[in-house]
């Protein structure tokens, strides 16, 4: 699954992504493949994005590197005239027609309704549902039971500056939605950090909370009675308070760089939560890190190299 993030500072951004590479192998069992994967590219001299998620997709019945299609669309697309919102709008478009999601949510729903009846439970209801399939069914003993589902998703992190210097940062979800995450040009916008990926640690320590919080019953009931908006509002007060617009790039470097380690870290003593254990250990490997400002552009600031017994091989041009 891998974790992206990017933090965006007065002085620039900075989007950071480690090189764990994970897969699903032919019994559903989830395993590492590699620690060498790049996952943030140079989209041109002012862009750049991070892909997190599923790792392959197939092309003329071979399964492919999604790191190939990115690199097939800066081919094919004249990139450098690209602002970050169109840039954004077409990776999203690009990796919705290369991953035949709703054949996948499909046979996700069947999967889900053949093991419930294997199980000898009643199943009342499974349907897809923004993205997600609900379904609802009676244990053994008569209980009725309600259950989340879903697919493997690809996550895109575009940032970087537009032609009139203003400067946005989008996430989007495949299958799913664009999202604008900062905007140079709205106030309270200009600055902060997100992530995509395997986000729970990084959660945790910013916000207080990771979004499986909504699977607890007290939360569920609380928010019948209290409504979302209001639980959002004191969930939110378990936010540490860090001043986004006063950051250093050395300051961003160092958070986003911090946040990947310590979810490697946390990831190789854990095996995921109480609720759900037996989570994928998927960050891991090099952290690559890219700045991006307004003057210099897009800039590399650590990125992993061929080698082979210690000795580099430098492939870049010029």
């Amino acid at each position: 699954m891998s974790l992206g993030i990017n933090t965006t500072t007065p002085e620039g951004i900075v989007l950071a992504a480690d090189s764990r590479q994970s897969y699903r192998n032919s019994k559903g069992i989830g395993r590492i493949g590699s620690d060498n994967a790049s996952k943030l590219f140079q989209l041109n001299e002012r862009i750049g994005v991070i892909v997190t998620g599923l790792a392959f997709l197939p092309e003329d019945g071979v399964m492919k590197n999604v790191s190939k299609f990115v690199e097939q669309f800066k081919r094919e697309t004249e990139v450098e005239k690209l602002n970050v919102r169109d840039a954004t709008d077409r990776l999203h478009s690009l990796f919705n027609k290369k991953y035949d999601w709703q054949k996948r949510l499909d046979d996700a729903v069947e999967k889900i309704n053949s093991d419930l009846v294997r199980q000898g439970f009643e199943v009342l209801e499974v349907k897809q549902e923004n993205y997600m399939i609900k379904f609802q069914f009676k244990d053994l003993q008569g209980n009725l039971k309600n259950g989340i589902g879903g697919i493997d998703t690809i996550n895109l992190l575009v940032a970087g500056f537009n032609k009139d210097g203003s400067h946005e940062v989008y996430t989007c979800l495949i299958p799913g939605e664009v999202q604008k995450k900062r905007d140079s040009r709205e106030k309270s916008k200009e600055y902060g950090a997100s992530w995509i990926g395997q986000t729970d640690v990084v959660s945790r320590i910013v916000l207080g909370f990771d979004g499986r919080i909504n699977n607890l019953k007290f939360i569920s009931e609380a928010v019948q009675k209290l409504g979302q908006g209001e639980i959002r509002k004191q969930l939110g007060s378990l936010q540490y308070a860090i001043q986004w617009g006063t950051m250093t790039l050395q300051d961003a470097i160092d958070f986003c760089t911090l946040m990947i380690q310590t979810t490697s870290a946390l990831q190789r003593f854990s095996d995921g939560i109480v609720a759900n254990p037996g989570d994928m250990p998927g960050v891991g490997g090099p952290v690559d890190v890219a700045v991006i400002t307004a003057d210099q552009g897009f800039v590399w600031v650590s990125r992993k190299k061929l080698k082979i017994e210690g000795k580099e091989i430098n492939l870049d041009k010029g």
